[in-house]
């Protein structure tokens, strides 16, 4: 496999109303199967995901949780109209949005927004990344699949990578299971995040800071496709044993 992966370094900052599917046809020569993971940012400033916190009245429970965490109140608040449930409450919250995602803070973020504001993720990540992959085969006569990637903590180990809240095109995963393995073994519970991986291949050329390159073209890599989006890869609740025992836990406090 030889695969190539550039940044488009002709992006503009991102304002609410602006094309990205158009923004991104008109920057870069795409080539067919080519994957374009964008940073769930541009796609959030896009779609008039930026709040200013002076315009957020907390309540009770907003209040409860940034007296224990020592947080800005008005933060808090936000946090919580973005998600489903609060999974834990201190010392930092760990949520789960409305799609689905489980991540701190439901993903609101104060980094690469002006100050007194704060950003959301994308209300449909999945529908985004359709309608961005649309309008670039539209524009472009192209076959294209898109991931829109954030960044995100995990457990058991420091430091953040990139991972795929949204997606359309592509498979979200790749099953090897009843594949052979090196010694015939049958394999059983290999099932591989594939767009994960590409966006945490992606994060490392995109940045944290001031770079500004929020979009990366990856090329060469065989993919899968599919309309099914990232749910898929959302663990059934039945299934899953961490949320089980977060859930106890508060349960027993």
């Amino acid at each position: 496999m030889h695969i190539e992966a550039f940044t488009i370094q002709r992006i503009p900052l991102i304002r609410e109303g602006d094309d990205v599917g158009t923004i991104i046809s008109n920057s870069a020569q795409l080539k067919d199967r080519d994957i374009i993971v964008i940073a769930s940012s541009i796609v959030a400033k896009s779609e008039g995901g930026v709040l200013r916190l002076e315009d957020v009245t907390p309540g009770a429970e907003a209040k409860r949780i940034a007296h224990a965490n020592d947080e800005d109140v008005r933060f808090v608040q936000v946090v919580l109209n973005e998600s489903e449930e609060v999974l834990i409450e201190s010392p930092f919250m760990l949520t789960q949005t409305h799609t689905g995602h489980i991540c701190a803070n439901a993903g609101v973020d104060r980094s690469n927004v002006e100050g007194g504001f704060v950003l959301l993720l994308p209300k449909d990540p999945d529908g985004s990344a359709k309608r961005i992959r649309d309008a670039i085969e539209r524009e472009t006569n192209k076959h294209v699949c898109v991931i829109i990637a954030d960044t995100c903590g995990r457990p058991f180990r420091i430091g953040q990578t990139g991972i795929a809240i949204g997606c359309a095109g592509i498979s979200p995963t790749k099953d090897w299971r009843g594949e052979k393995d090196l010694f015939g073994r049958t394999l059983e519970a290999t099932n591989e995040a594939v767009i994960d991986e590409l966006a945490g291949f992606a994060n490392l050329m995109m940045g944290e800071g001031k770079d500004a390159t929020p979009v990366v073209i990856i090329r060469g890599v065989e993919w899968q496709e599919s309309e099914e989006g990232v749910r898929k890869i959302h663990r059934p609740d039945a299934e899953d044993l961490i949320k089980r025992a977060l859930r106890a836990g508060k349960d027993r406090q």
